[in-house]
C-alpha cells in the first residue's frame, strides 16, 4: 500500500491534485475533517467523544484523531494506497502516524510538499472566495491562515525531510505539469 501525505498551504491545490491522484491510482482519500464528520454522523464512540470536544470549542486531541485514522485504515486495508490530506499537521501527529503505519508493517511512502508563493496563494484564495462564497477567503483571514500554516507545518516538513520521503512539488503552472511531477514522485516512492 502506498501512503501519500499531501501537503501545502491553503490554496496550494491539494484538493485538485488529490482528486487527480484518486482518479489515476484509485487511492482512498483521508481528510481529517471528513473522518471527524463521518464518525460523528455514525455515532461511534470516537465520534461522540470528538463531538464533545467540538461542542466545547476545543480542538480534538491527537490521540483521538489517530484512533479514528487507525479505524479508517483498518476499513481500507486492501486498498492500493491512501492519501492523507490535512494530516499530520504537527510534528507529534507525524510521529504518531509513523508509529501507526509501522504497526501495520508500512510507512509514509512519499510526502508531497506542494509549494506556492504567498502572493499566488492569496490571489487564488481571494478568487476562490468570490466564486465559492467561503467567508474565510478574505485577505485578513487568509494572511492569518498562512502564518499559522507556516508556524505549525515547518516542523512537519522537516520531519519528512529527515525521513527522506519529502518531495517538493512546484504548485504553480499548468495542472497537468504539476500532476506529472506528483505522479513521478508517487511512482518512484517506496
Amino acid at each position: 500500500m502506498k501512503n501519500v501525505v499531501i501537503f501545502g498551504a491553503p490554496g496550494a491545490g491539494k484538493g485538485t491534485q488529490s482528486d487527480k491522484i484518486i482518479a489515476k491510482y484509485g487511492f482512498k482519500h483521508f481528510s481529517t475533517g471528513d473522518i471527524l464528520r463521518k464518525q460523528i454522523a455514525e455515532g461511534t464512540e470516537l465520534g461522540k467523544t470528538a463531538k464533545k470536544f467540538m461542542d466545547e470549542g476545543k480542538l480534538v486531541t491527537d490521540d483521538l484523531i489517530i484512533n479514528m485514522i487507525d479505524n479508517e485504515l483498518e476499513a481500507v486495508k486492501d486498498a492500493s494506497g491512501v492519501i492523507f490530506d490535512g494530516f499530520p499537521r504537527t510534528y507529534a501527529q507525524a510521529e504518531a502516524l509513523k508509529v501507526l503505519l509501522n504497526k501495520r508493517g508500512t510507512d509514509v511512502s512519499v510526502m508531497l510538499n506542494i509549494h506556492v508563493d504567498d502572493e499566488e496563494l492569496i490571489a487564488r484564495l481571494i478568487n476562490r472566495g468570490k466564486t465559492s462564497g467561503r467567508s474565510d477567503d478574505n485577505l485578513e483571514t487568509i494572511q492569518k491562515r498562512l502564518v499559522t500554516y507556516k508556524e505549525q507545518t515547518t516542523p512537519v516538513i522537516d520531519f519528512y525531510k529527515k525521513e527522506g520521503s519529502c518531495v517538493d512539488i512546484n504548485g504553480v503552472g499548468e495542472l497537468d505539469t504539476i500532476f506529472a511531477d506528483i505522479c513521478k514522485a508517487i511512482d518512484s516512492s517506496k
